[in-house]
């Protein structure tokens, strides 16, 4: 009741200049805000996966940027990394990727089926509070 004053003898909501709700004009504020900070934050994010644009003339560029499997496009919500030979696996026609230290099973919709034009493998990881799971993988050469 603090936002509450005494006009007329009665209480009401004090009104802005434009006749609205000061409350509501302070949550509109406040969704502003995040909506703001959730931009900047997208637009960091978009930045981060070439800082410095060293791969923006890359010949592997857009094969980079094409590379799907059957949980969609493979760079549109992760970075990918190339994993060690000894860092993934498979057996009995799965596969499975070592990251941070746990082996994770890479869902066989993951799994990037084009030819492997870098040689090594990569992973796609998305990492929630949920845990890993995999949104790409693309098997290397074991060499």
């Amino acid at each position: 009741m603090s936002d509450w004053i005494e006009s007329g003898g009665r209480l009401a909501r004090p009104r802005n200049a434009n006749g609205t709700w000061a409350r509501r004009a302070g949550r509109v504020m406040v969704s502003l805000g995040l909506m703001m900070l959730v931009l900047a934050s997208a637009v960091q994010i978009a930045r981060a996966r070439d800082p410095d644009g060293r791969y923006a003339n890359s010949p592997l560029k857009e094969w980079f940027d094409g590379l799907r499997s059957g949980k969609g496009p493979c760079c549109s919500d992760a970075d990918g990394s190339a994993v060690s030979d000894v860092d993934w696996e498979s057996k009995d026609g799965h596969y499975r990727v070592r990251l941070d230290g746990a082996w994770v099973d890479v869902p066989d919709e993951a799994v990037v089926t084009e030819p492997n034009r870098v040689g090594r493998a990569m992973v796609w990881p998305i990492k929630s509070y949920m845990g890993v799971t995999i949104r790409c993988f693309m098997p290397g050469s074991m060499t």
